[in-house]
C-alpha cells in the first residue's frame, strides 16, 4: 500500500509508448527526434469546450474505461501513458497492449496508429493549456531555427504523471515530422 501511495505522488519510473529516438538534440536540447511505433490506442473525441475542461472531460472518459468500463469489465493496468491530441476536434488518448478490451462506452474506441516520427520538446510542472502553448511556441522557433520540416497541425500534448504527483512532473509536445 505505502509503495503505491509513493509511486503516485513520487514515481518517475513513467511508461510510455515505444519508440526509437532518431537522433541526437538538435543544437543542445531543445527537442528530440522519435519515431513511435505502431501501437493501439483507446481514444475519445471531445468537442464544443475550450482545452483545458476538453482535458479533463477526456481524461474521465479514459480513466473509466481502465478502471473496467470496457468489454471484459476489468482494469486494464496495459495502458502506458497519457496523449491528448487537439486539432480542430479534441481527442484524448491512451496507448494500449497488443489486444486491448472494447470499450462500453460509446464516446470511446480503439485506434490503431501508424508508425510516426515526431519532434519532442519535454516540460515539467503541471500542464495546461497556456504552459503548452508557451512549450509548442518554442518548439516551433527551434525546428524553424534548424530547418526541420514539419507539420504545424495537429499538434499532440502528452502527460505521463498521476494528477497528484506534485514534483518532477513530465509533459511533452509533439509535432509531426514532414516526410514530403
Amino acid at each position: 500500500m505505502l509503495k503505491a501511495i509513493g509511486q503516485t505522488f513520487f514515481s518517475s519510473g513513467l511508461q510510455h509508448p515505444k519508440f526509437t529516438a532518431q537522433q541526437s538534440k538538435v543544437s543542445g536540447e531543445d527537442y528530440e527526434v522519435r519515431t513511435y511505433h505502431t501501437t493501439n490506442w483507446v481514444s475519445t473525441a471531445v468537442t464544443g469546450m475550450e482545452q483545458d475542461p476538453a482535458f479533463s472531460t477526456g481524461f474521465r472518459r479514459l480513466f473509466k474505461y481502465i478502471q473496467g468500463n470496457n468489454e471484459k469489465s476489468k482494469w486494464s493496468c496495459s495502458c502506458r501513458g497519457l496523449e491528448r491530441q487537439f486539432f480542430c476536434t479534441r481527442h484524448s488518448r491512451l496507448v494500449l497492449s497488443a489486444d486491448p478490451p472494447k470499450p462500453t462506452d460509446s464516446d470511446v474506441f480503439i485506434d490503431n496508429r501508424k508508425e510516426v516520427t515526431v519532434f519532442v520538446r519535454t516540460y515539467g510542472g503541471f500542464a495546461n493549456s497556456e504552459s503548452s502553448r508557451a512549450e509548442l511556441l518554442k518548439l516551433i522557433e527551434s525546428l524553424k531555427r534548424d530547418g526541420m520540416k514539419f507539420k504545424e497541425a495537429p499538434f499532440y500534448r502528452a502527460g505521463y504523471d498521476s494528477p497528484f504527483k506534485l514534483t518532477n512532473r513530465r509533459n511533452e509536445v509533439w509535432l509531426i515530422k514532414d516526410e514530403e
